[in-house]
């Protein structure tokens, strides 16, 4: 599940395979931005049913707690 995760990332963010790892954070990427965020959130949802709460999602800065709120960690 996280390879799919970050491969879903890869394409939202639409950069090349092998960028996103377990340790990027939005810090680390220029293209992980705000609104790439929210998209982020939404195909998470809607392509591989992770439902994050909203009030939790705003604070997700990193690929680490996206897995950690899908169950991951």
């Amino acid at each position: 599940m996280k390879e799919k995760i970050i491969a879903l990332m890869e394409e939202i963010l639409q950069v090349p395979a092998g960028t996103i790892t377990g340790d990027t954070t939005m810090e680390s990427l220029e293209e992980w931005d705000s609104l790439a965020h929210v998209m982020l959130i939404g195909e998470l949802e809607a392509k591989l049913g992770i439902a994050i709460p909203l009030d939790e999602a705003v604070e997700i800065t990193s690929v680490a707690e996206i897995f950690q709120k899908a169950g991951l960690a």
